[in-house]
């Protein structure tokens, strides 16, 4: 499973290898463990992959070796399948005799892994499957990529076969030798766009990418749409009937500020759910402060709303990665601590108000509170421009186990409690909606209401109480009935992801 990003280009007579690099570079906030990119010259397609940032893996000789008019890129972090060289993307399966091959790469989370290798052990035998245990990649991007290789016909056969079979979430860009293809889940869970270039085409999980790369904006792909590029031009395909429910905790954190979701800046959308922030839960204080970089635009729409001043108490060092991304906890313990400082000048003997995004397992708020603490801060009192994280996601979100979200087992005072503020507000799921613009029925909020839209892997679903048999289909999700009360609900001591292969 993956928050990751995802490219693609076809642009004959442009460097689409180099292009790739800078729109994995503008993705970079999504996904920061490893970076691969795939190219294709008509005749064979290489793949160019390790571990480390955009920067890192590639230098000018890398990117020189990969040429070709059609390229596909990805930028990693995991909440499933080992943080290791071989579940780096793009994935790469041969297709036949021919010498040709197939590319791919996937931002989301499927849950029917177990499905789909059964799937494929019909087609080529158990002892060809490439399972966790001995294949390239433990994730359920290498099943979707054998399937897509192993598939009788064309690629695009196999895709309108395939595709209305996965379960969860999908956003993939995938390639042969000479067309490119990307695809978005009926659920449209996670973001992908098309840009056109002058010289081609792109696809990428935000339109931050395409604008790095001089790309025009065209529109988002669809939910349930088949995307296919090649010297014929864009061809559309839609592989099943959408039922939209694009992940809200994306307007929250996950995307980047100068981006787009449908039609709207996420920037913007930020400020307005910090001016209600502000109105749901005001506080007598003297100054409002986020934590850099998620709490800017939300500490800017409550200090406007509030008509408390709004400053800069805390610098961030901006050579540390997202904390929230790290893959353990002691690494996400040290980032915090390296990450940010509070400016003792302006928050010594001042009240306070902290606008942070979201709390999922505390560790951030806690320090934080210490630090402003200890240089001088009268009060603090924490804002969070987000419900609390009550539920796992399934669909490609870095808390996957209950016990790792603080909300799960505490009360709003309990928490406020244990990171130690002088008071604690959250926004309202309300509220938070309501600044997205989106009707409710067309997001998933499941990581704050419990509503699962798609069926999860089946050990979860039995720790959580969940009856998988609603959610068999994308039009099911309606009759999804909300979870107990989590404060009511005992935590299994052991909830591991065993049963999920994500990518």
């Amino acid at each position: 499973m993956d928050e990751c990003g995802v490219f693609g280009i076809y642009a004959p007579n442009e460097p689409v290898a180099k292009i790739t690099y800078y729109g994995l570079y503008a993705l970079q906030h999504r996904g920061q463990e490893s970076a691969g990119i795939a190219c294709s010259t008509g005749n064979r397609i290489m793949v160019y992959k390790d571990m480390g940032l955009v920067s890192q893996v590639f230098d000018e000789a890398a990117l020189n070796s990969l040429n070709g008019h059609i390229a596909i890129g990805h930028c990693r972090y995991s909440t499933t399948g080992a943080s290791n060289w071989h579940n780096a993307q793009p994935t790469f399966r041969a297709c036949g005799d021919d010498g040709g091959g197939l590319a791919l790469a996937h931002n989301g989370n499927l849950t029917n892994t177990a499905d789909l290798e059964t799937l494929l052990a019909s087609m080529i035998g158990d002892d060809e499957v490439p399972h966790k245990a001995d294949m390239d990649s433990t994730s359920d991007t290498a099943i979707l990529t054998a399937l897509l290789a192993h598939y009788p016909g064309t690629v695009e056969q196999a895709a309108m076969e395939l595709l209305p079979k996965l379960v969860g979430a999908f956003s993939l860009t995938f390639m042969n030798e000479n067309t490119l293809y990307a695809a978005r889940d009926p659920w449209g869970f996670r973001p992908l766009c098309l840009g056109r270039l002058e010289g081609g085409l792109a696809v990428a999980s935000e339109s931050c990418a395409l604008d790095i790369c001089g790309a025009t904006f065209v529109r988002d792909i669809e939910p349930g749409e088949l995307l296919i590029i090649d010297s014929a031009g864009p061809r559309s395909l839609h592989f099943a009937q959408p039922t939209p429910k694009g992940c809200i905790f994306e307007y929250v954190y996950l995307a980047r500020p100068d981006t787009k979701l449908n039609d709207r800046l996420i920037h913007n959308i930020r400020v307005k759910i910090g001016k209600t922030l502000a109105e749901e839960c005001p506080a007598d204080a003297d100054l409002v402060i986020p934590t850099p970089d998620s709490g800017i635009p939300g500490a800017v729409g409550y200090a406007a709303a509030s008509g408390i001043p709004y400053g800069l108490g805390l610098v961030k060092n901006p050579y540390v990665q997202r904390t929230f991304i790290q893959p353990t906890q002691a690494m996400r313990q040290m980032g915090i601590r390296l990450k940010l400082n509070p400016l003792r000048d302006v928050v010594e003997g001042r009240r306070l108000v902290v606008v942070d995004d979201s709390i999922v397992r505390g560790n951030t708020q806690r320090q934080l509170v210490q630090m402003l603490r200890a240089a001088g801060a009268a009060e603090v009192h924490v804002r969070i421009a987000s419900p609390p994280v009550l539920w796992p996601c399934f669909y490609g979100i870095d808390f996957a186990t209950r016990a790792e979200l603080i909300a799960s087992g505490m009360s709003v005072d309990e928490i406020c409690r244990s990171i130690g503020a002088d008071s604690l507000g959250y926004v309202s799921l309300d509220g938070l909606t309501a600044a997205t613009h989106v009707a409710p029925e067309h997001l998933c909020r499941a990581c704050f209401d419990g509503r699962y839209p798609v069926q999860i892997p089946p050990l979860q679903a039995e720790r959580l109480g969940l009856n998988n048999e609603l959610f068999a289909t994308a039009g099911a999700a309606e009759q999804a009935p909300f979870l107990p009360d989590p404060s009511q609900a005992e935590l299994p001591e052991d909830q591991t992801q065993s049963s999920l292969q994500g990518s």
